[in-house]
């Protein structure tokens, strides 16, 4: 068992066993647990503050004293930086697979980092575009590294209650970025053809630092392990544990040696060689995560890139005072995965899942028919949304959860880029410039047709993942599919 912490133990010429994902599974919540949240999940938050930013200014851009642009072209805009996304997360998930998760966590950001400066600099609709295709270049590319490491760096145990949380900081961004457009974009304070200026450049300030905190992070040891660079893997851990053992006072115990795993590493699997491990082995598998991602992305990007836009088009909300409006929203919607994710661990996947999907589903379908009849106040909208999104929330952090936990770790980066492509271009790209044409009809029946396509695909997502979900709780990533390199 010695053997097996401090060298691992040879099996063969090219073989060895180790306890390296036991002894990871096992820890204690740590410092270095708070830091990989902080350090890594931050992405989410950083998102969250573009989308609201780029919801709340909808209205303000349409102004003739700023960009002069229409609803459909703000939804194009929209998607070109879903579709941005979409590219950055298949590049780099296929990069940080082969050369690991740590050096993307840098290009990624930086590439945020150069396009939000960018966007923040915009004169016309072309460079607008242009520039938010960059942004979403960069949070595409951090999808993939960021939801992979986590997964592979945090307890079993805990992974399902961190991951949704994490998933759900999205929406601390979404609520700092509604505070700021409070100010940024009421003239009384700055002047609508300067505010929405200020409100991107802010996020280019936050990215700086989150640069800087990331060195402390170390490299995926599951990801060296299955490389072959075992000497590396044992040196993260024992600081790891180290640092653990300094907090809590004592030594930590090694897991059974049973449960060690044999590895004998390969080469890059490849492109082609991923696809066909996920279509054909884990065709299942790639049935529900499109599923669900498909569900969430379309629901999510049709309703939040357009929300301003609808408070300001039916209900005659000022651009103004549009953010203040996604306050209650960002909060519901980050009080979901929080007070919700635990059952994700303990009730199990396949229940939460399916219920979060229906019960934002039904509530969606409600309030569009009440919109379409006109029964509704902007307020009372308002408070419908943020009921829905408090169940929709943790639905669309599970969909990352699920496609992050079901695949090898061989290919784990690339499976959430593949996923998070697939779902955001059927789901994600279309929906904010098809909901902005709905929108421009004037029509509450046209756009009660979008809310009603949203509610089928939700309804869909929870049916499949009752028949084919994965019982994933508690279970060390190992056991959920097995590494190519242990088999």
């Amino acid at each position: 068992m010695d053997s097996l912490r401090s060298s691992d133990s040879p099996s063969g010429a090219n073989e060895f066993l180790t306890l390296i994902p036991a002894r990871l599974d096992r820890l204690p919540w740590s410092r270095f647990h708070t830091l990989i949240v902080v350090g890594l999940g931050i992405t989410w938050a950083l998102d969250g503050l573009e989308v609201t930013l780029m919801g709340a200014i909808g209205a303000v851009l349409q102004r003739p004293d700023t960009l002069g642009l229409n609803a459909a072209q703000i939804g194009f805009i929209s998607s070109c930086y879903l579709a941005g996304a979409v590219a950055g997360a298949l590049v780099f998930g296929h990069l940080t697979d082969r050369h690991g998760r740590r050096r993307f966590f840098f290009i990624s950001l930086a590439l945020y980092l150069i396009g939000v400066a960018l966007t923040a600099c915009a004169w016309n609709l072309a460079s607008f575009a242009i520039f938010r295709t960059l942004t979403g270049a960069g949070i595409g590319g951090e999808y993939a590294a960021i939801n992979s490491a986590i997964d592979e760096l945090v307890p079993a145990r805990i992974r399902g209650r961190v991951d949704l949380i994490v998933n759900g900081s999205f929406w601390l961004g979404a609520a700092a970025g509604s505070l700021s457009g409070i100010v940024l974009l009421n003239p009384r304070f700055v002047p609508y053809r300067f505010g929405w200026h200020i409100g991107f450049a802010i996020g280019a300030v936050i990215g700086l630092a989150i640069l800087y905190l990331r060195n402390f992070i170390p490299e995926s040891p599951r990801w060296l392990l299955m490389h072959g660079h075992r000497g590396e893997a044992e040196a993260v851990v024992v600081e790891i544990e180290r640092a653990v053992e300094d907090r809590i006072g004592y030594p930590l115990d090694l897991p059974d040696a049973a449960l060690a795993i044999r590895i004998r590493p390969r080469g890059p699997i490849g492109i082609a060689g991923a696809l066909r491990t996920i279509a054909i082995r884990y065709w299942r598998r790639a049935l529900l995560g499109l599923t669900l991602m498909v569900a969430q992305a379309f629901t999510y990007n049709a309703i939040f890139f357009t929300y301003a836009i609808v408070l300001n088009r039916f209900y005659g909300v000022a651009a103004a005072h549009a953010a203040a409006y996604l306050l209650p929203f960002a909060a519901a919607n980050f009080a979901g995965p929080v007070i919700m994710s635990p059952l994700f661990d303990t009730v199990g996947r396949r229940r939460m899942i399916a219920a979060t999907y229906a019960i934002a589903a039904l509530i969606l379908i409600l309030t569009g028919a009440m919109f379409a009849r006109g029964m509704l106040t902007s307020f009372e909208q308002g408070l419908l949304w943020t009921l829905m999104f408090f169940f929709a929330s943790p639905a669309a952090s599970s969909a990352y959860l699920t496609v992050s936990e079901i695949f090898p770790l061989e290919i784990r980066a690339l499976a959430i880029a593949i996923f998070f492509a697939a779902g955001t271009t059927i789901g994600g790209v279309a929906a904010p410039w098809l909901f902005g044409r709905l929108i421009d009809t004037g029509s509450r029946v046209a756009l009660l047709h979008g809310y009603l396509t949203a509610t089928a695909l939700m309804l869909l997502a929870a049916a499949v993942e009752i028949i084919i979900g994965v019982p994933a709780e508690r279970q060390s990533l190992e056991s959920i599919a097995p590494p190519l390199a242990a088999e």
